[in-house]
């Protein structure tokens, strides 16, 4: 891997992880368009080693998109942190309905995890999943008024219910279909139990936190020494830096956009990527 490349791949990673166009996909995607990649209908020995290790380093530069909310959302970790202490009650709630909503995820992703890899890391599912869920935006945008304005009514964070957190936490499972994008689904989530366009935003953001540190950790451990063996120590550094840049931006402005904007921008920009990677593959 190149320094350009593992730049860009930071790059990618960062600007798409919190934004709901799945951020899975994207460097799926770039993967095989920088030729970290290849899809073969025989796969050798170190076709499948190169792969395992492309898409450990996909999810270990994870690490720098979570440090960027870490460092924009201080703040409301601290009082999560005085939570844990004793020190905050709303923080304790908060901390509880983040495990609970990290949960499902957990526990589906521990028991298919490998049948996910094998079936659905591909181009086609990816295309798949961002035109449905480019159609899933749109349609809610559609039964919620079709503006930011109405999305923005709703509870606040403080409001969330455990069994709430639940059912957001249920949804989440769903965008392990790499394609559908986390963000996504606990944003629609949020949205479908009552929360506030913008609560259901930053939740995701929170909730984010533990779901991709745990999937960044396990995939280290698992496979983090063949990914040094491939892609060496200053690649991922590179890496990591990057993701956390550009999620910095993107956080920023995806905060600011909602505020004044609906979800559809982002269910055209699915729909419109998977008409033109599917023309691509196709011709």
């Amino acid at each position: 891997m190149t320094m350009t490349q593992a730049v860009l791949l930071g790059a990618v990673e960062g600007l798409t992880e919190y934004l709901p166009v799945s951020s899975t996909g994207h460097l799926l995607v770039a993967e095989r368009l920088m030729g970290l990649e290849k899809e073969s209908t025989s796969p050798t020995l170190d076709d499948k080693r190169s792969k395992t290790a492309a898409d450990a380093y996909t999810i270990c530069i994870q690490a720098g998109a979570i440090l960027a909310v870490v460092w924009l959302y201080f703040g409301r970790i601290k009082q999560i942190g005085r939570g844990i202490l004793g020190q905050d009650r709303e923080g304790l709630v908060m901390m509880i309905n983040v495990v609970a909503a990290f949960l499902p995820a957990a526990i589906v992703g521990l028991l298919f995890n490998n049948a996910i890899k094998t079936h659905l890391f591909g181009i086609w599912p990816v295309i798949s999943a961002w035109f449905l869920g480019g159609l899933a935006i749109l349609v809610v945008v559609h039964f919620n008024g079709g503006s930011g304005k109405s999305m923005r009514a709703g509870r606040t964070l403080d409001q969330l219910r455990i069994k709430m957190a639940l059912i957001i936490g249920f949804v989440q499972c769903i965008a392990m279909w790499p394609g559908v994008s986390r963000s996504l689904v606990t944003i629609v989530g949020g949205i479908l139990v009552g929360l506030s366009l913008p609560a259901a935003v930053e939740f995701s953001f929170l909730l984010g936190l533990l779901t991709l540190g745990a999937a960044t950790g396990y995939d280290f451990l698992k496979h983090g020494q063949l990914m040094l063996q491939t892609f060496d120590g200053l690649s991922l550094l590179i890496g990591l830096l990057s993701a956390f840049l550009f999620a910095v931006f993107s956080i920023k402005w995806m905060v600011g956009y909602l505020s004044r904007h609906s979800l559809a921008i982002f269910g055209y920009y699915r729909v419109l990527a998977a008409i033109a990677g599917a023309a691509l593959l196709l011709t």
